[in-house]
């Protein structure tokens, strides 16, 4: 059983993507890693090759920004490096996640499992989604708690909707749950560099007024708003984010969320306790037991 990863990035420098400690963190995995580099205006690529593994190939792409809308443009270069995999299977990590490496033999036992039952289609993991800093994480139901990150490949799977997650034409894949996590890392930014990410991030959403209308704070404090059910993580970062994870601005999330709670309504509240519920809680997947 031969294993492909692969991912996507564009600006990872400019962005603060954790691009290279995603790549790092699931090669161990993996015989080749297709990276799909899009057209940057900084150091991704060079840092890429820097890496200097006989297992990762760089494929070069551009973005067509006219298919941002519903961030569309993210799966279509999402199957653009899946298209290059010649794996049994296919490790898609984003550029803003990573696996821990006590989790390897977890992954291996869940490959080995669906592996030998052609009626699984994925693999599923539970998820650490940090907010505002590496020791905050989001405990809230609106925060996906599983999502697919390998899938069976030559079977027709396709990344879906804004890369989040997979289907096989207009239908969910099966998938069994691995019982590892994936640490994403998208919203643990230093303050300043995540006003420049998330305004990013809705140029793959929205049009042109949109972004000029809703996004013209320079206070990196507007862009934190789901702070009604931050927990403390107490666990171990993966090693490939020690360095990244030990970058030291956990008062400001602590202070944005003690300010939240001050001034928090009643209605607020009920919002906050109602995202600790299963009530509305979206799967991407069908969830088969394994």
């Amino acid at each position: 059983m031969n294993i492909s990863g692969a991912t996507i990035i564009r600006n990872g420098v400019k962005l603060g993507f954790p691009f290279i400690e995603a790549i790092r963190s699931v090669l161990p995995l993996c015989d080749e890693f297709i990276v799909a580099v899009g057209d940057s205006q900084d150091e991704t690529r060079k840092q890429i090759q820097a890496l200097a593994d006989p297992r990762i190939r760089i494929i070069d792409t551009v973005w067509d920004m006219s298919r941002r809308t519903g961030g569309k443009v993210l799966s279509e270069e999402t199957n653009k490096a899946i298209a290059e995999c010649k794996g049994d299977w296919v490790f898609y990590i984003q550029s803003d996640e990573a696996v821990h490496e006590h989790e390897y033999t977890t992954i291996r036992g869940a490959l080995k499992r669906a592996q030998e039952r052609p009626d699984i289609d994925g693999i599923a993991f539970n998820y650490f989604h940090f907010y505002g800093s590496y020791s905050t994480v989001q405990a809230g139901r609106n925060w996906y708690r599983q999502e697919v990150r390998l899938v069976r490949n030559h079977c027709g799977i396709r990344s879906h909707g804004d890369a989040q997650g997979f289907r096989r034409g207009n239908k969910k894949i099966r998938a069994i749950n691995s019982g590892a996590h994936v640490y994403h890392y998208g919203w643990a930014r230093p303050p300043q560099v995540m006003i420049e990410k998330i305004k990013s991030f809705h140029q793959l959403w929205h049009d042109d007024s949109w972004i000029e209308e809703n996004c013209k704070s320079s206070q990196s404090e507007d862009y934190f708003r789901d702070l009604g059910n931050l927990v403390p993580f107490t666990g171990t970062h993966p090693s490939v984010m020690s360095r990244v994870a030990a970058t030291g601005f956990e008062q400001f999330i602590i202070n944005c969320r003690d300010h939240y709670l001050k001034k928090r309504s009643l209605k607020q509240a009920l919002r906050d306790f109602l995202r600790l519920t299963p009530l509305g809680e979206h799967r991407n997947f069908t969830l088969v037991r394994g």
